[in-house]
């Protein structure tokens, strides 16, 4: 099987992997690839099977990148997903290392990627990656975890920014931050808004819409970060239906 590269040129055509296939989340997989085709002016690569499947890597100069760490010269992996029969193939190894490929002849000193102290939805297992050679350099609550593969031991190591541990001036009720990284994100929003006002629970969405914004971020998780009040609950981009749950419990 053949791996081809998502450019601005073909994104129009081409399927990205986690797009959603209802036609009431077409918009939300319109803002991705727009999303998308803007980052690759600062160099982000999406590449993905050559198949209707879930396999895909999207990575960009951590310089470049919309989350809250401080990695110069080094490269950042925004997403790498295999699934379903796809699992077990070796496709996450040959993706690694073609980012790997990509990262040393550019000169950078290393990749960098956020990963889960435990497995979680939408976060990368952290043990594979451990199992890929990368070492664990920096963490930030509740549970995410710096995963970092350096191959110049003079180089800087990676860490997420102060920003991560301000507090955010939180409004009552449900608060999210979110980015048009991931068309999950972007189509359920309002959806989840319409289940928080039948409950009367006040609701306030934040979209990122730059990446001084992304980098400066209180959220780690800057593709989308949910809190009630003043608390974390979580990074997970849930359906209509499990927060619908979630509110029930809260109340």
């Amino acid at each position: 099987m053949q791996y081809i590269q998502i450019t601005k040129n073909n994104i129009a055509n081409e399927h990205i992997c986690c797009a959603l296939g209802a036609k009431q989340y077409e918009h939300a997989v319109l803002e991705k690839k727009n999303w998308l085709s803007e980052r690759m002016e600062d160099g982000l690569v999406f590449l993905r099977l050559d198949e209707r499947a879930k396999v895909f890597i999207e990575y960009m100069p951590a310089e470049k990148a919309w989350v809250p760490i401080k990695a110069p010269n080094y490269m950042y992996i925004n997403c790498l997903w295999i699934s379903g029969r796809y699992k077990e193939c070796g496709h996450g190894k040959q993706l690694l290392a073609k980012c790997i490929e990509d990262a040393k002849t550019l000169g950078m000193d290393g990749i960098v990627h956020i990963v889960g102290q435990k497995k979680l939805p939408y976060l990368s297992d952290k043990r594979y990656f451990e199992h890929m050679g990368f070492h664990i350099v920096d963490e930030a609550d509740p549970y995410f975890e710096l995963a970092v593969l350096k191959w110049n031991d003079q180089a800087v190591t990676p860490a997420f920014k102060s920003s991560v541990e301000t507090t955010i001036d939180f409004k009552e009720g449900i608060s999210i931050f979110y980015t048009a990284q991931c068309p999950y994100a972007v189509g359920i929003v309002e959806q989840l808004r319409a289940i928080a006002e039948e409950r009367s629970v006040a609701f306030h969405a934040h979209r990122l819409k730059t990446r001084e914004e992304a980098q400066q971020a209180a959220a780690v998780w800057t593709t989308f970060s949910m809190y009630y009040n003043d608390k974390f609950l979580t990074h997970e981009i849930m359906s209509p239906n499990k927060f619908a749950k979630l509110l029930d419990k809260l109340l």
